[in-house]
């Protein structure tokens, strides 16, 4: 047994609205430089939908994840080594710019500079890659107004994989959304598909990163991940991935994501893990039963012969407790509610997700029955076996039971706590009926819908003796300069490459000199910034005013400050 801890995520999809918070405040963390207009580390999903970037689950196509050949071991779907090497300078298996989106913003500067008319002006949407004026038509979730409709139900690649009878019942029965991240694998099939050795997967927490200096741009990384969650800066010729927001971990905070989202969906946890079954559980032969595999690979933090070899690998007594404490871990193993995300691709993923109970309790509702009841919604669950089947293809491949199980586990809570709710003697024989004691299903209850913010969010801070090691990896990753991505700044190809996003939204023509200069943003017609910070309040601030010179004969002048000097 060889013991490892991983950062891990649990999202529980019944709470998710779909507002893009989390995706908002990621890309002002993360994205909001040039050349990378179009990404989003955290996106928000609609399902069913094609997703983002368009049926990035077809691997048919875009030959991501791990396979096993023909003599059951675990292959990369897009070749090995020597398939790599002759397509080296040509990597045509990813998604192209119009998959993603192609990046927009408008000429505001039509608005506000337009002469007195009798029609409204139009800031016409311009291509922040090419400059010129396009037509919208596709965007990082433009399924949101689609989801549930027929006509474009068919380019969804997991309904794909349903008969059309259950296809048509589905789209009218049901919707939801899939916030997702960089899985942050223990398998990942993104560096092993990496020619330069770029992305790595740190020893001490799973964190997958790409060191910067490294990357060489081969675009490998891209067409390996199966999430498509790396991208391509167009402009720094480099790969960018998510980063599980490390420089706040390692000081005890959630990821920014986690931390903005409204719904308060979002768990981060340790957990504790045998690296050396990842490899026998990535390769099971049977498809449905990689979850379950996956599952034994984690390790119980309570156990003491597991404590005994953490400590032995090296691992902090402190993060041994985090991981006891783990959220992530209690509602994956513990109360056994969350699955993760295409487990078929045997990348083992470490972004799990709780599935939404919702469209069951409505369907029920819509009957005119007690939603509440746990015997109308454990006979919803076993009727509605459509929804049941899309899950299953998103989360078990294609193994409807767990999800059923999940499914009455959340609505005998949810049965037995509206007991409670309502002043009633609980019943005993509905926790029983789903394989749980009354007081492990109020705990559930309690991490679902109570926990606070420490119980969400359970994130040991890296060690003082850790830091030489944690900033030596630091430097490899995608922070490798100063003032790098979400750190405001110069990047290393010029101003436009790492500078600061102003707040204000800019009009395409300042955008545009922005992404083409090479010295700092600033007006050609001011010699400097105005910087309030800097003034005292007394006069007016300098460079908030230009000099004005005196009239003819006069022997005094106006200064910047608006202070009246007699001439020297």
């Amino acid at each position: 047994m060889r013991v490892m801890a991983q950062m891990a995520m649990v999202m529980n999809l019944d709470k998710c609205i779909g507002c893009h918070t989390c995706s908002v405040t990621c890309k002002q963390a993360w994205t909001n430089r040039t050349g990378v207009e179009y990404v989003w580390f955290n996106n928000v999903e609609t399902r069913p939908g094609q997703g983002y970037p368009r049926r990035y689950e077809d691997q048919g196509t875009w030959r991501g994840g791990w396979e096993l050949n023909k003599r059951g071991r675990l292959s990369l779907k897009a070749g090995g080594r020597f398939k790599k090497l002759i397509t080296i300078f040509s990597n045509p298996v990813m998604p192209s710019l119009d998959d993603y989106y192609q990046p927009w913003t408008y000429d505001y500067e039509t608005l506000t500079n337009a002469p007195l008319q009798e029609h409204t002006p139009v800031a016409r949407p311009k291509s922040l890659i090419t400059g010129k004026d396009m037509k919208i038509s596709w965007s990082a979730n433009w399924d949101d107004d689609l989801g549930g409709s027929a006509l474009h139900g068919d380019q969804d690649v997991v309904l794909n994989e349903i008969s059309e009878k259950i296809k048509l019942e589905f789209e009218q029965t049901f919707m939801f959304y899939l916030p997702r991240i960089c899985e942050h694998c223990l398998n990942p099939s993104c560096a092993a598909s990496c020619p330069s050795g770029a992305i790595y997967k740190r020893s001490e927490d799973g964190i997958v990163l790409v060191d910067q200096d490294r990357c060489r741009g081969w675009r490998m990384c891209v067409t390996g991940c199966p999430y498509k969650k790396v991208y391509f800066n167009h402009r720094t010729g480099k790969a960018e991935k998510c980063t599980f927001c490390f420089p706040r971990v390692e000081v005890g905070l959630p990821t920014v994501c986690s931390e903005t989202c409204v719904g308060r969906l979002r768990y981060i946890g340790l957990v504790l893990y045998d690296a050396d079954k990842v490899l026998e559980a990535a390769s099971t032969p049977n498809d449905t039963d990689l979850y379950e595999a996956q599952r034994s690979v984690l390790l119980d933090p309570d156990d003491p012969h597991v404590i005994a070899e953490a400590e032995r690998a090296g691992i902090p007594r402190d993060w041994i407790e985090a991981a006891q404490r783990s959220p992530v871990h209690a509602l994956i193993n513990t109360y056994k509610v969350a699955l993760p995300l295409h487990p078929e691709y045997r990348t083992m993923p470490m972004v799990w997700y709780v599935p939404p109970l919702s469209p069951v309790v409505d369907a029920v509702r819509d009957t005119g029955q007690d939603a509440e009841d746990h015997r109308n919604l454990f006979a919803a669950v076993d009727a509605l076996r459509i929804p049941v089947s899309y899950l299953a293809e998103l989360f078990t491949a294609g193994d409807p039971a767990p999800v059923d199980a999940v499914l009455r586990r959340l609505a005998a809570m949810r049965s037995y706590m509206r007991d409670i709710n309502l002043g009633r003697e609980p019943d005993a024989a509905i926790p029983e009926q789903v394989g749980m004691g009354e007081e492990q299903m109020y705990d559930m209850y309690r991490l679902l819908a109570l926990a606070k913010y420490d119980e969400r969010y359970v994130i040991p801070p890296a060690h003082a003796e850790q830091a030489h090691k944690l900033e030596e990896l630091a430097t490899e990753c995608s922070l490798d300069y100063e003032g790098g991505p979400g750190m405001g700044g110069s990047g290393p190809f010029g101003e436009a490459s790492g500078g600061a996003a102003p707040i204000a939204v800019e009009n395409f023509h300042a955008l545009r000199d922005r992404q083409t200069s090479d010295t700092p943003a600033a007006p050609v017609d001011k010699e400097t910034r105005v910087n309030l910070l800097n003034w005292d309040g007394k006069g007016a601030p300098p460079g908030l005013f230009p000099p004005q010179a005196g009239a003819p004969g006069d022997d005094t002048a106006v200064d910047g400050g608006g202070e009246v000097e007699p001439k020297p």
